[in-house]
């Protein structure tokens, strides 16, 4: 297999214009790239970023990670064998030395990591998502993922005052991504003439992830737009709707602001009420992080056998995390981002764990995010049943769900992960 011959980085901006890392891994003749996303909602276990904290880009540059790559990291890997992503992983965590790459930072080693990934497969011959399969041992057939959008923006993706951070889209009643991508784009517009009509042109502006953020206060209110609009697309039997809660964002002195006060039990029974309203399916992050008790009460309710309860701020797609929420039965589904994590190795062993446990995957983007649509072939590759894009708008957006369109276009056999979720 092709040797790494050299590693460079250069500072490009991301979806918010703030700077990022893009890397490129070297054979002799294939070339790997891939860019690195950033949030904004983040949990305090995510592997750490490592930014320039100087005047230039208000402190946000990356000047830093891009010279430890060309110089520090070109010189340890170079040699090393392409296709072997667990060891330049585990030599890219050694380097670092932490145990949450706030030594070199997670977005310096993920850069690398991901691009060799791209590198190895190019040198092989495969598609990415092929290559991926083969990396976590799926030898299942592909699996086109239900694309989770994200329609109305809240909490820290937006400048609204709904606490809420995503609605989202959950087509899982299409037959394809191809017809699932149809239905949430057309859902969007409606949404979008809705909105107009009722708080005017202004209101149709969009959050970091490409949902409306017009001037709503409640969840309710944000409901029953999205109900209205899926009712009149005509897509009232084929879309569950989702919501990120990003909790730990609201969280304060054992107290949630919803727009008014909640202790977890408050609520969890107001979460109780919009079930009962509304056709919600999955909830993100319903809890602080650290309020394992809220956690694990609201996974004992029987009405949640049919409700994906999300793990992002508590699992950060570390498999320690994951092993924890599984033993206090905290959650039954895990976000996956790969820059929480810092590897891709960490990020496969992490989904490895939580499918083992039955628990469904979302691999996610972040909001602050680039045309890099490396996460489209990385749901297809290890089976995910879902992938959280944003809305139906904006490049690095769309790169997304333009690839997943690619990839399903070239499959001989298609199966959509919607007829599996047991909504």
């Amino acid at each position: 297999m092709a040797e790494i011959r050299s590693i460079e980085a250069l500072q490009v901006l991301d979806s918010r214009g703030n700077p990022t890392i893009k890397v490129f891994v070297r054979t002799e003749k294939h070339l790997g790239t891939a860019i690195v996303p950033s949030g904004a909602s983040t949990g305090s276990r995510e592997a750490v970023e490592l930014r320039d904290g100087k005047k230039a880009y208000g402190g946000k540059g990356v000047a830093k990670a891009v010279e430890i790559i060309n110089r520090k990291l070109n010189k340890k890997l170079k040699g090393m064998k392409v296709n072997e992503q667990q060891k330049i992983d585990a030599e890219l965590r050694r380097l670092d030395g932490t145990n949450n790459k706030s030594k070199l930072g997670g977005n310096t080693l993920l850069g690398v990591s991901l691009a060799a990934c791209r590198a190895a497969a190019a040198a092989e011959g495969k598609e990415l998502h092929e290559y991926i399969a083969v990396l976590f041992g799926n030898k299942e057939k592909p699996v086109m993922p239900v694309p989770l959008s994200n329609v109305i923006n809240g909490g820290k993706h937006a400048g609204n005052y709904l606490k809420v951070q995503e609605f989202l889209l959950i087509p899982h009643k299409a037959s394809s991504f191809e017809e699932a991508t149809q239905m949430v784009t057309e859902i969007y517009h409606v949404l979008k003439k809705i909105i107009d009509e009722k708080y005017g042109v202004g209101a149709t502006n969009v959050g970091d992830e490409g949902g409306f953020a017009p001037p709503l206060r409640t969840a309710e209110e944000a409901l029953n737009l999205i109900v209205q609009a899926i009712e009149k697309a005509g897509y009232r039997r084929h879309v569950a709707i989702g919501m990120d809660v990003a909790a730990s964002s609201n969280y304060s002195q054992g107290a949630y602001d919803m727009g008014v006060d909640f202790s977890y039990k408050e609520l969890i029974q107001y979460y109780e009420r919009l079930l009962e309203k509304y056709n919600i399916k999955s909830i993100e992050d319903p809890f602080d992080e650290n309020d394992i008790q809220a956690w694990a009460e609201f996974m004992g309710t029987p009405r949640k056998k049919k409700l994906q309860v999300v793990g992002d701020d508590l699992t950060v797609t570390n498999p320690s995390q994951v092993r924890l929420a599984e033993e206090k039965k905290l959650c039954n589904s895990m976000i996956l981002k790969v820059n929480q994590i810092g590897t891709l190795s960490e990020a496969l062993e992490a989904a490895r764990i939580a499918m083992n446990y039955g628990w469904q995957i979302v691999v996610s983007h972040r909001s602050g995010d680039t045309e890099d649509a490396f996460i489209a072939d990385l749901a297809v590759g290890i089976g995910a049943s879902q992938i959280k894009l944003g809305a139906p708008c904006r490049a690095e957006r769309t790169s997304k769900y333009n690839r997943l369109l690619e990839i399903e276009s070239g499959l001989k056999k298609k199966y959509y992960a919607g007829k599996a979720l047991k909504f």
